[in-house]
This record gives structure tokens, sequence and C-alpha cells, in this order.
């Protein structure tokens, strides 16, 4: 019997525990709002001089796909987008939980505009033709989170919506080719970013 009354003692312990966990940090844009579901916004670096906000562009030799890059030029905003929580129904962007990025505008290539992790020539980059929501396996290359870094943000991939996958985590930086691209990928220095509203 004792051992029945401890087991139910330690059960509810436990659950009124994890009640109690907070949630993550709502991410803010530059005006101290609250990123929304939805609300479209630009990513646009920090640092100054080190080129514009985030848009699509054909990188491969080849008109389509469209992947993700930074604008050369530092007063380009680059093209509006939107983020969905793992949870639609949930209204505010939060730190460290997974999300879908989609570009607003529409392109010349038929593509989602949702971005991936995608393997091209070596390495990990982000390209526009995803697939948005439908958690799993299937999708695995299509969550992203967005992280507090020092006192502004940085985009990272690391989705945990499958329970038994084991996906390459790294931080999202800006990887310039031998052409001047500045194609967003996984890299060792991660892309210091804020949002502004759109």
């Amino acid at each position: 019997m004792k051992t029945i009354f401890l087991f139910l003692l330690l059960s509810i312990i436990l659950f009124s525990f994890s009640l109690a966990q907070p949630s993550p940090d709502a991410v803010r844009d530059i005006d101290s709002n609250l990123l929304r579901s939805g609300t479209k916004y630009y990513i646009l670096p920090v640092f100054r001089g080190r080129g514009g906000g985030v848009t699509l562009a054909p990188t491969r030799n080849e008109s389509c796909p469209l992947d993700v890059v930074q604008e050369g030029f530092e007063l380009q905003n680059g093209l509006p987008l939107t983020f969905t929580p793992l949870d639609p129904k949930k209204g505010v962007i939060r730190e460290s939980t997974d999300l879908n990025i989609v570009f607003s505008a529409s392109s010349i290539c038929i593509q989602s505009n949702v971005w991936m992790i995608e393997e091209y020539k070596g390495q990990l980059i982000v390209t526009g033709h995803g697939t948005a929501g439908n958690p799993g396996q299937d999708t695995l290359s299509n969550w992203f989170k967005i992280e507090k870094y020092e006192d502004d943000y940085k985009l990272v991939f690391c989705p945990t919506v499958c329970d038994f996958c084991k996906p390459v985590c790294g931080d999202i930086g800006v990887k310039i080719d031998e052409n001047g691209i500045r194609r967003l990928a996984i890299s060792d220095v991660p892309f210091k970013i804020k949002f502004r509203k759109a």
C-alpha cells in the first residue's frame, strides 16, 4: 500500500512541476513588439555594411529552385516573410521553438517558398521549396528555431518534431561563394539578425 501511495504522490508532484514550467521568452521585433504568427516581417542583419535582408534567388546556375540568400546591399530589406509555430493556434513566436519560415512573395519558380535545409555541393544550405506543417520525419528539414544571441537573435536548425530522428544541428550563417552570392547555410558563425514588421 505504501508503494502505491508513494507512486501516486510522486506522479502528482511531477505533474505539478511540469505545469509550472514557464513558456520560453517571446521573440521581439526592433520596436520591442512581440513577433506574431502570420504577420509579415523582414529579417535584417544587425551589423551595418554587411549586406541587407534575406530574399530568394537562383544560385545553382539554373533559374530554379530558388535558395535563401542575403541581399548584397545594406539598404535592401529582402522579401517579407511569416513565421508559423509548431502549434499554428499559438499567436506569439517564442524562442527555441520549432517553426516554419515562409516568404510571402510569389516567385518565378513553382515552389512553396517554405524554408528548408538541403545538401548542395557539400554544404547544408537553406532553400525555399519546403513543406509547411505536418511535423514529423518527412518534414524534418523544414523546421527552424529563433534563439537569443547576445542582445539580438540568430536562426538555428535543430528540429525536435520527430522523437526518434537525429538531425544535424547548427546555426544558420551566411556563406559567400566565389560569385559573391551570400547564401544562408549551416555555419560555425551565426547570422546575427533582428526583425522588422513589413
